[in-house]
This record gives C-alpha cells, sequence and structure tokens, in this order.
C-alpha cells in the first residue's frame, strides 16, 4: 500500500508532469470572439468559491444536508456498460472502463469520486475532471480538480482554447482541440443564461435565503448566550429616588464589566441580579414581531431547499406538505434532481471518456438498484401485465428487458 507521501506525489505529478510535445500548442489569439473574451486568455469565474462553500456548504445545515442528499445518492448509482454490434445491445460486465469508474485513482474509490465531482458542481456550478492518459491514449486514471483552481482559456466561439490549472506559483495548462472539443480535461457546468464559459451554481441562486437563514441562526445563538431573552436596562436612580440619575465613567466601567463577567453567556442563564444602591433593572420582553424570525428561517430554508431541489420534508422543514407522505417526497428528490444530474454526468462521459475505449461502447446506469424508484418500476409491471393487447416479447421491452 503506498504512503500518503507517495499519493500526493502521484496526484500532483500527474497535473504538473512535464506534457508530452504534441501537447505543448501554445495558447494565442489576436481576434474577439462573438462570446466577448480575448482568445488565448484565461478567464476566471468571478465568483468566491471558498465563500460559497464556507457559508454555503459549512455554515448552512440546510445547503450541506441538500448537497450532502443529492451527491451522496447520485454517487451510489450503479454503472452498466454495453457493446452495440449488429446482432444488438449487449451488457458487458467487465471492462477497464468499469475498472477506472470504480477506482478513478489511488487517492478515491469511485463512490467518493462521484461525490466530490457532483458536490462541486452543486456548489459552483462548474466540475472538473483531468484524465491521466497512457501512451496509447488510453485513461488510467482519473482525478477531480477543485473548481476554484481552473480557468478556462477563452477561444473563439463556444470552443475554449485550453484550461488553466493553478495550485500558487504552478501553473499547468491543458489544450482543447479546436475540431473535436476533445481534451484531458472534462468540463461539466450548469446552465448559465450571463455565462458562456462558467455554469451557475445552486448557492448563488439561494444566497438571500442562505443569508436570512444564517443571520436567523446568529440571531437565536446571541439569544441564548444573552440568557435567551433580549436582555434588559439598568436604570440609574437619582437622588429623588427618581429616574434619570447618572453613574460617573468609572462606575460605568465597572458595573459593565462586572455583568458582562457575571450575568452574560448561557451558562449564566437565570442568575440572579445584585444590584446596588441606586440600580433598577427593568426586564424587556420579545414582540411578537422580534419572534417572527423563526418564521423568517423557516422560509429560507424552504427557498435553499426549492433552490437545490430537494422537498422540504426530506429536510425535516415544518409548515410545508407538497408531498403525501416521505416515500412520494423521495420519489420527487430522484426524478426531479437526482437523476437528470446523473443523466448529464452520463452524458458528457459518453462524449469525453467512453469513445476513447472503442466507439461501440455505451455508458448507461442501473435504474433497478436505486430503492427509491421501486413505486415506479410496481406501477411500470402493473401497466405491462394489465396490457393484454402486448405480446411477452412487447411486455420485456415496455419494462425495460
Amino acid at each position: 500500500m503506498p504512503s500518503k507521501a507517495s499519493l500526493a506525489s502521484r496526484v500532483l505529478g500527474a497535473l504538473f508532469s512535464t506534457p508530452q510535445k504534441k501537447n505543448n500548442i501554445p495558447f494565442s489569439g489576436r481576434y474577439y470572439s462573438s462570446y466577448m473574451s480575448l482568445p488565448g486568455k484565461a478567464v476566471w469565474s468571478g465568483r468566491n468559491y471558498g465563500k460559497f462553500s464556507d457559508e454555503g456548504y459549512i455554515r448552512n445545515v440546510i445547503a450541506h444536508r441538500s448537497i450532502s442528499m443529492i451527491a451522496s445518492g447520485g454517487a451510489h448509482v450503479g454503472w452498466k456498460l454495453f457493446r452495440n454490434n449488429r446482432s444488438g445491445r449487449v451488457e458487458v460486465k467487465k471492462h477497464a472502463l468499469l475498472d477506472i469508474l470504480h477506482r478513478p485513482n489511488p487517492c478515491m474509490g469511485g463512490a467518493e469520486f462521484l461525490e466530490t465531482i457532483y458536490a462541486h458542481r452543486l456548489i459552483s456550478g462548474n466540475a472538473y475532471i483531468h484524465a491521466v492518459k497512457n501512451n496509447n491514449g488510453v485513461p488510467i486514471e482519473l482525478f477531480a480538480l477543485r473548481p476554484d483552481r481552473v480557468s478556462v482559456i477563452a477561444g473563439k466561439g463556444c470552443v475554449p482554447d485550453g484550461y488553466q490549472y493553478q495550485v500558487g506559483d504552478v501553473v499547468r495548462k491543458f489544450k482543447v482541440d479546436r475540431i473535436s472539443g476533445q481534451s484531458d480535461i472534462l468540463h461539466i457546468k450548469k446552465f448559465h443564461p450571463l455565462n458562456d464559459w462558467y455554469g451557475l451554481s445552486s448557492i448563488e441562486a439561494a444566497a438571500y435565503s442562505i443569508d436570512q437563514h444564517n443571520e436567523a441562526a446568529a440571531w437565536n445563538q446571541a439569544l441564548l448566550q444573552n440568557g435567551a431573552r433580549p436582555s434588559g436596562a439598568l436604570i440609574v436612580k437619582g437622588a429623588d429616588g427618581k429616574d434619570g440619575g447618572y453613574l460617573s465613567e468609572e462606575q460605568y466601567l465597572r458595573v459593565r464589566s462586572q455583568f458582562d463577567d457575571l450575568n452574560s453567556g448561557s451558562s449564566n442563564a437565570g442568575r440572579p441580579l445584585l444590584l446596588e444602591g441606586g440600580l433598577d433593572w427593568k426586564e424587556m420582553s420579545i414582540s411578537p414581531r422580534d419572534m417572527d424570525f423563526i418564521n423568517t428561517k423557516n422560509s429560507a430554508a424552504r427557498d435553499i431547499a426549492l433552490a437545490f431541489g430537494v422537498p422540504p420534508q426530506l429536510l425535516g422543514i415544518p409548515g410545508d406538505a407538497t408531498y403525501n407522505n416521505m416515500a412520494e417526497a423521495r420519489l420527487a428528490l430522484w426524478e426531479q434532481t437526482i437523476l437528470p444530474m446523473v443523466d448529464n454526468f452520463t452524458s458528457a462521459l459518453n462524449n469525453w471518456l467512453v469513445h476513447l475505449y472503442g466507439k461501440e461502447f455505451e455508458l448507461s446506469y442501473d435504474v433497478d438498484s436505486i430503492s427509491a424508484l421501486a413505486p415506479r418500476r410496481e406501477a411500470a409491471w402493473n401497466r405491462a401485465k394489465d396490457a393484454d393487447f402486448l405480446s411477452d416479447e412487447e411486455k420485456r421491452i415496455m419494462v425495460g428487458l
């Protein structure tokens, strides 16, 4: 088993090794394309991937759970490989393509690799895969690249000139074939109506709701740290016993320091106040309007779930009953969110990777292995069973056999 150091060296070596001479093609251009980008220049996305990751995936529980649920679900869909020949479409059980998808590199297994790709696509709107090829041009390892380290090198028209991967001061460029669009880098992106080179992040679409949800959580935390109430006011009595007295600067600082030390924080919640002469405590209650932040937080949580395509019931968000039961909600998650994402990725792999092993191969995935789709399969079987006007062969085709 190789050591961690050797694995890291292998990954970096794959990315920053000296490319073969056929790949050393300069990136240059002296014209503006119809896409208003200067060909030959690296175009960064202009979006802060670190901020998306921190405020969305790391700090927001709704966005984190949505991304994890979608990415992990898609990562555990089994692959199927078919060979198309004159006699029809035949499934291939063992093949080098299936091996590389099940173990893409020494650092990751197949499920972890796919979960990383899907999570990158959800957080950034973009995902990148680097294929390390042998001398015959066949991929032998696949690596997921962090989106914030990759930039598109603008080209003329819709095809980029290449991709630039940068870590610190080390830069590696990857060429894109202008005719076929093939490259050692696969760029998977979501649709963006205003950007020709980069996809739109789901976190970007939910940015306002994520900010509201995070602020509501911070508000709630502040209440807990202050005794779960909006505290109150210390009132200084004057010499006549009425309000309107004053404290000296020294007295004010001493009272404030003692109050912060002895009566602030969740560990001091409910602790009685010891007030000296001339000081009175006036309790402040929370108005219904101030309490509305709870409803605001739940509303923001539903908007976040909506942006990612996750039914709110699956995230434990109260006040939403779009589906009659959890089974319907899970089925909607798979049919409307996860399967379209897997379809998109499968299509990209067929166009970018599969043909390198032979034009007769086609990659698909095993729908029957997905337990959440059992109601849909059962309904299809019942329709086929009740269709008396169909032959047995037609019924088998109807259910996907």
